[in-house]
């Protein structure tokens, strides 16, 4: 059992080097015995005669060997309080690394002759020594020593990645109790947890090297917790395959820096020290400070964290804790992140009542239609956003996105019954407008609502996206109206009522189709957003989000050809505006191009600045070199303007 180090012996009395080594390592020994190193009190010890030798007598101790042979010397010099230095073999990269040992076998040696000053932390598991980390569970990447990517290619660290993702099956969640120095008790959801002392190399180390020292009586424990294959992807992507480490702590990981740690759980856990020896879980992970003597390179004390701090730090709060997510994460992790009960009953509650429709609903809708209509007459911009921010048709739309996504027929039937009347109502109101106003000619701002593309669609799945995602946090839930500034759901059906106040069947269809599309639009974003939220699994999902697909996929093929139409528009545009053309005496140009697209015929707007009258010959022409250099059939609409 450790304990703290007795008074040290009498070194005048017993001066004596032992270089104690593994029968497997006798070579090694037996090679480098030639070199002028070595003290002339130096004694060579196989460790099968360790036991025949009074540690009290030693004076410096080296050891060769394996990890778990090297721990047993490294106890006996912290028992007796006497310093150690290791000679690592050229196969034991990751321990030279660790220690900063040198490469070199003659300076090896020498660094490890030299008794060091400066001691360092013992970290113990169940009063085992831990030289390098102590693995519970299984914690991929985070029990990995980084030399795993040491003159990899971008190629090889692929298929490392892929590899070690294909082991995700296997992670089961296991529900933990941890209680650090203070008494604090803490209960997590995990899949592995590492536990280090100072900085090792480790991926543990690499990502939380600020917290890590040799000498501030604190050990690291890194607790691996991802919530959803996609978010362990993401930090095994960053890992293994990015050259970048994360600035930021991972959502997949949790750390808690104490000098006692203790870990139970109701399920046995694997316990792995230095990767040799295995425990079961109940453990104690335990840090004595400043109490080996070991001689190390310079480079190791550089690696430690030199502002060190006597305060534990617990950072677990975002990892799953409650004993639902638990029961839910210890079959298997899912594809996505599951919402916790909590989450999931608030955000029901609320989507059944705005989904209801109810005479407040209908009241701001036709306020707001009043409002959007009477902006497109005057052409205001400001007042089409203010009907916006009142319009509550947003809500009902979110509603039926998660009754899309939970099979609800209830969510979705109540929500489609506020969409219909409310839709219903706009209608109505923006066509009784129409029909009373003396104002019969179509606005820069009606006009903006009668050619929906696929830009459109990209417009609302984005919106759908970011109203799934601000409904699901109550901290960002003010920012809904600016999403609903964006999408514009009520002034195109506000124009599609005036298309029908004034009987334009083509105005109605256009504007009706924008509406439509920003409909089908969210619905489907919100819905598959909700899902990557974790309030649904996905064979519950599945069949909404594929038929809300096929529906979005109808809605954008009349979309694409108006993208399509728009493409080529502007392409006429432009070559229309660099034409320039010399009719006889006079030279003209096109300006200010536009196209209308009309049911029987295309027509031309444009404005010709010339430099003088032109005669009904020279029109004539011009219509023809207009025609030619676009060729397409089409009425040529033109305003002359001279110049002086």
């Amino acid at each position: 059992m450790l304990s703290y180090a007795i008074e040290p012996p009498n070194k005048e009395e017993y001066p004596m080097t032992v270089y104690v080594y593994s029968e497997e390592d006798a070579d090694f020994v037996e090679k480098n015995k030639v070199l002028a190193l070595w003290p002339s009190e130096l004694q060579y010890l196989p460790f099968e005669k360790l036991d025949t030798l009074d540690p009290a007598k030693v004076t410096h101790w080296l050891v060769t060997g394996w990890v778990k042979e090297i721990k047993k010397v490294l106890h006996l010099a912290y028992e007796h309080n006497i310093s150690v230095g290791i000679i690592a073999t050229p196969k034991q990269k990751e321990l030279i690394r660790t220690l900063s040992l040198p490469s070199n076998i003659e300076d090896a040696i020498t660094l490890a002759l030299h008794p060091s000053e400066k001691k360092l932390d013992i970290l113990s598991c169940n009063d085992t020594i831990v030289l390098q980390e102590v693995v519970i569970g299984d914690a991929p990447p985070l029990d990995h020593f980084d030399t795993v990517l040491k003159g990899k290619t971008f190629l090889d660290r692929i298929k490392l990645f892929w590899l070690t993702l294909r082991k995700v099956k296997q992670l089961k969640h296991t529900r933990v109790k941890i209680t650090d120095a203070k008494e604090n008790v803490m209960e997590v959801s995990a899949v592995g947890m590492v536990g280090i002392e100072y900085n090792n190399a480790t991926f543990a180390a690499k990502l939380l090297a600020s917290k890590l020292s040799a000498n501030d009586g604190k050990l690291l424990l890194v607790i691996l917790s991802p919530t959803s294959i996609m978010q362990y992807v993401g930090y095994l992507f960053q890992s293994l395959v990015s050259y970048i480490t994360p600035k930021s702590l991972p959502n997949s990981v949790g750390y808690i820096v104490s000098s006692e740690i203790t870990i139970e759980s109701e399920t046995p856990i694997s316990v792995r020290i230095d990767s040799t020896e295995t425990e079961k879980v109940p453990v104690k992970l335990k840090v004595v400070p400043e109490v080996l003597a070991l001689s190390v390179g310079e480079k190791f004390w550089e690696k430690q964290n030199s502002v060190q701090s006597t305060k534990d730090s617990i950072k677990i709060e975002h990892l799953p804790s409650d004993k639902e997510n638990a029961e839910y994460l210890a079959d298997k992790i899912p594809l996505f992140t599951h919402a916790s009960q909590d989450q999931y009953t608030a955000l029901f509650t609320n989507l059944r009542e705005e989904g209801k429709l109810n005479s407040v609903y209908i009241t701001l809708l036709i306020l707001s239609t009043m409002i959007a209509t009477f902006g497109l007459f005057i052409n205001s911009s400001s007042v089409v956003i203010g009907a916006m921010l009142l319009a509550p048709l947003m809500q009902p739309i979110v509603s039926v996105s998660m009754g899309v996504l939970r099979q609800d027929s209830s969510l979705q039937l109540n929500g489609a019954k506020s969409i219909f009347w409310g839709t219903l109502a706009v209608l109505l109101t923006a066509a009784s407008i129409a029909m009373f106003t003396p104002i019969d000619r179509v606005t820069s701002e009606m006009a903006g609502r009668l050619s929906p593309t696929i830009l459109d669609l990209f417009v609302a799945i984005v919106s759908g996206v970011a109203a799934a995602y601000v409904k699901s946090n109550d901290k960002i839930l003010g920012s809904l109206a600016g999403v609903a500034i964006a999408v514009a759901l009520v002034p195109p059906i506000s124009v599609a009522g005036i298309g029908l106040g004034w009987g334009d069947w083509h105005m109605f269809m256009m504007a009706f189709l924008l509406f439509i599309t920003n409909l089908v639009g969210i619905v489907l974003a919100a819905a598959f957003t909700f899902m990557l939220l974790g309030f649904s699994p996905l064979h519950v999902a599945k069949k909404g989000i594929l038929t809300w697909f096929f529906i979005v996929f109808l809605v954008a093929i009349p979309l694409y050809s108006a993208f399509s139409q728009m493409k080529e528009d502007i392409k006429i545009q432009k070559t229309l505006a660099n034409l320039s053309f010399t009719l006889k005496e006079h030279t003209v140009r096109l300006t200010h191009i536009k196209l209308i697209h009309r049911p029987k015929n295309d027509e031309i707007f444009c404005e010709v600045i010339s430099s003088g009258i032109l005669s009904t010959k020279e029109k004539k022409i011009l219509k023809e070199a207009i025609l030619k250099s676009i060729d397409k059939e089409a009425e040529v609409i033109v305003t002359f303007r001279y110049k002086l």
